[in-house]
């Protein structure tokens, strides 16, 4: 069978999280008001003191953005002191943001002289900011000094989907996934805020997609071979304050790891009508399948798993084939074990009505079709991840975006669509 985004399931599996490109995150919070108070009572905005001091600090520490201020959360944070050196400085939320995200607190790096700080992220839209900045000066006598600033708050957001979450085991060909509700145009500036550590270290690179069937914007970050078995990821996502364009904001940063399990890697040969599944480099299964026939191919390329249902119903209208009961491609059915290969629609699934073409004939509308017992065993063994290598087919490879199709890019030309390439 084939099907593509949008057919409903009557019965879904737990056992794996639907993927980034077909999720949408619940991003926003119940609105509460941040603190708009500075450290002498006066509200940013309302001409309070720029500062205030004690001991000798006071006019030798100039803080930027000046109190009171309201800024674009993009703007730097600059902290100088004249004659004197430098020790602590902290740029702290009070309170939530205006949209009641949690707000971030912005992080920064001192000069080798000791005199000028300047901050290295952005920072939450619709919050209010307090530096606190501790100096000495030539006699060693210390001062603390404080200033309120705030940023303005976003007109207008982008959302964004991280897979995996949630310290998932997941198998070597997922790709770390960042999918975005509305398109990007400052993807360097996106890109720069991103950052992944592996144990152990693996090479590769951040790459820009667009799914050829939903247009969903997504960046990945990929390995140059599939993932080491047993590999540790982290993300670090400093997004929040980032415009990615037309001042449209991301307000969260995403902070999350996942690891690496068993190398699972499925080879379907649609010409000999066969199918073997290796674990870790050793065969444990060969299947007889009946793929796409030869109006309705089966995609060729490397292919990942992105969701499994123990449900799906598959219909003809649904991929534009055939709307009418008279026509001889016509199918309207509850298909069980099915694993999404695609974002099209391609499945792994059980296909009982094709069990006298197991083996012998490509007789599907472009899913790789199983027996009962053969499509139980790969739909309980399967996890997100896993690779399902497609030869032997007429049509052609896969699209890079279509599912994570990026596995068919050689690791040059996935590292070319870096923005930072």
């Amino acid at each position: 069978m084939f099907r593509t985004f949008g057919i409903s399931a009557s019965r879904r599996s737990g056992a794996l999280a639907a993927p980034a490109l077909l999720l949408a995150l619940a991003l926003g919070a119940a609105a509460c008001g941040g603190d708009d108070t500075s450290s002498d009572g006066a509200a940013p905005g309302d001409g309070g003191p720029a500062a205030t001091a004690s001991a000798s600090a006071a006019g030798k520490v100039t803080v930027s953005p000046a109190a009171g201020k309201s800024v674009a959360p993009g703007t730097p944070v600059t902290v100088t002191a004249a004659g004197d050196t430098l020790g602590t400085v902290t740029v702290t939320p009070k309170g939530k943001a205006s949209d009641g995200v949690d707000p971030v607190e912005v992080t920064g790096k001192l000069a080798a002289d000791g005199h000028t700080w300047t901050s290295d992220r952005t920072m939450t839209p619709g919050t209010a900011y307090t530096v606190t900045v501790t100096a000495t000066d030539a006699a060693g006598k210390q001062a603390t000094t404080t200033s309120d600033f705030r940023t303005t708050a976003a007109g207008k957001v982008n959302g964004v989907t991280a897979t995996p979450l949630n310290n998932a085991v997941v198998g070597v060909g997922l790709p770390l996934s960042l999918a975005f509700d509305k398109p990007v145009a400052d993807k360097a500036a996106v890109e720069r805020a991103l950052s992944i550590t592996t144990t152990p270290a693996v090479k590769g690179s951040w790459g820009w997609l667009t799914d050829p069937l939903t247009g969903i914007q997504r960046v990945d970050w990929r390995p140059d071979t599939y993932w080491p078995t047993g590999t540790k990821v982290t993300l670090t996502a400093r997004l929040s304050g980032i415009d990615t364009g037309d001042g449209r904001f991301l307000r969260r940063d995403i902070h999350d790891t996942f690891s690496v399990g068993t190398a699972r890697i499925s080879y379907a040969d649609l010409a000999k009508h066969t199918m073997r599944v290796t674990e870790n480099g050793r065969t444990v299964k060969n299947f007889k399948i009946s793929g796409g026939s030869s109006a309705f191919p089966t995609w060729n390329g490397t292919m990942v798993v992105m969701a499994k249902q123990s449900t799906v119903r598959m219909t003809s209208a649904s991929v534009n084939i055939a709307t009418s009961e008279d026509s001889a491609d016509f199918y309207d059915e509850d298909v069980h074990n099915a694993v999404r290969i695609t974002t099209s629609g391609t499945f792994v699934h059980a296909a009982p009505w094709n069990d006298r073409y197991m083996g012998k004939q490509n007789k599907s509308h472009g899913c790789i079709g199983l027996s009962d017992a053969d499509a139980k065993w790969f739909f309980d063994s399967a996890v997100r991840g896993d690779v399902v290598v497609s030869t032997g087919s007429t049509r052609a490879v896969v699209d890079k975006g279509n599912g994570y199709g990026e596995w068919n890019l050689s690791a040059d030309q996935w590292h070319a669509l870096s923005a930072l390439a």
